[in-house]
């Protein structure tokens, strides 16, 4: 089957891993997929932290202006998509088309129906979430939205949530599936790395280590349970921290850290390439998860869970549709820092319990969260037979 996948994001970091994972799971189940990027951003021409094809591209122009400047552009690049998706219809003749949705964007729906093809939406942004960038015209965005979610084939959420919010706010939505993020299982395989000469060299030899990768932003919550744990430290000796990523927040926790003498407890080596990833995780025994949202589905949480590491996360719905307290990771109540560090330091303690919480999380990752159970639910929404 020939599959046109459009998206308008800039085609790095976790959407960009996000998008090879689906797009490599459709062609493995036989399909045909042409990816149709934002001009001068392709997540298949450059892997995350190279950021290559977007360097100085249009993608990157844009999404540096202002407030209402910005959203009027959002809209505008309707007139855009009209063309080159009418074009990629005529020269491609996709059986369906597949688009990671973004705001303001009515074209590709309009297209698809216009010509009776399939579309379906993967929805990770929207009008009603609390976002990064306020949005000026919010009551626009959410009257296209509304259009978009009703008379699109299918509808891809990242959790039950987010669901329950689009279904209370607009009513009358298009098929659904909830489909959490995913992982690639051969990169992210603990049996590829060794653990012990790994932790060698990063100076871990002989810990219990206690990990985090991603985004040292203020929504993750890394710098209040750094406040909250550098004074405890001395209660588990042999336990150390491995917080990988970069961010906003990262000079305040490095601050912070230097200030109690830390720096050979808590090891903080900044951003990696994702191809890195599985090696940092490798040398973790349990990882955290500080803080998320009430919507999102954390790219992380999946791979640490694929390389055997369980994880201590907060209670939002979506990371309790993925971990199973006590067994494949732990809850703890979401916002509560002294809960998540009371749990991290009990941990330090029970090989047992975190191997065997690691191994079950590596067991449901292999049975129900890679990117071919995504590409299955997607195609079972436009009624396609799935492929070998």
């Amino acid at each position: 089957m020939r599959v046109l996948y459009h998206h308008r994001t800039r085609g790095r970091d976790v959407e960009g891993v996000h998008i090879r994972g689906i797009v490599h799971a459709l062609r493995d189940l036989g399909h045909e997929v042409t990816v149709m990027s934002f001009p001068g951003a392709d997540p298949e021409q450059a892997r995350q932290g190279q950021g290559v094809a977007v360097r100085g591209s249009a993608a990157t122009a844009v999404s540096k202006m202002p407030g209402v400047v910005f959203e009027f552009s959002e809209i505008a690049y309707n007139l855009v998509t009209l063309f080159r998706i009418g074009r990629a219809i005529r020269r491609l003749r996709p059986q369906l088309i597949y688009e990671r949705y973004s705001l303001f964007l009515w074209a590709t729906v309009w297209m698809a129906r216009r010509h009776g093809i399939p579309v379906v939406l993967e929805i990770n942004d929207s009008a009603l979430v609390e976002r990064v960038r306020p949005l000026r015209l919010k009551s626009l965005a959410r009257r296209v939205e509304r259009w978009c979610f009703r008379r699109c084939t299918g509808l891809v959420f990242i959790s039950s949530h987010f669901r329950q919010q689009a279904m209370e706010a607009y009513g009358g939505l298009s098929p659904s599936v909830v489909s959490p993020n995913a992982v690639d299982p051969e990169r992210f395989d603990p049996g590829r790395y060794d653990r012990a000469r790994l932790r060698g060299e990063r100076g871990l030899k002989g810990r219990t280590v206690c990990g985090f990768v991603g985004s040292f932003a203020r929504w993750h919550g890394v710098d209040a349970f750094i406040d909250a744990i550098v004074g405890r430290l001395a209660e588990e000796p042999h336990l150390s921290l491995l917080l990988v990523g970069d961010g906003r927040m990262l000079p305040v926790v490095r601050d912070r850290v230097a200030a109690c003498s830390l720096a050979e407890r808590v090891v903080l080596p900044g951003r990696v390439d994702h191809d890195e990833i599985p090696v940092w995780i490798a040398c973790m025994d349990y990882a955290v998860l500080p803080d998320s949202n009430h919507y999102g589905s954390p790219m992380k949480l999946f791979e640490f869970m694929a390389m055997g590491v369980a994880v201590v996360a907060p209670d939002y719905a979506p990371i309790k549709e993925v971990i199973a307290d006590g067994r494949t990771g732990w809850l703890f109540p979401r916002k509560d820092t002294a809960a998540c560090v009371q749990r991290v330091l009990d941990l330090a303690s029970r090989a047992d319990e975190r191997e065997h919480a690691g191994a079950a999380a590596r067991d449901y990752i292999l049975r129900e969260r890679l990117w071919r159970n995504n590409a299955e639910q997607l195609l079972a929404l436009a009624a396609v037979k799935v492929g070998p």
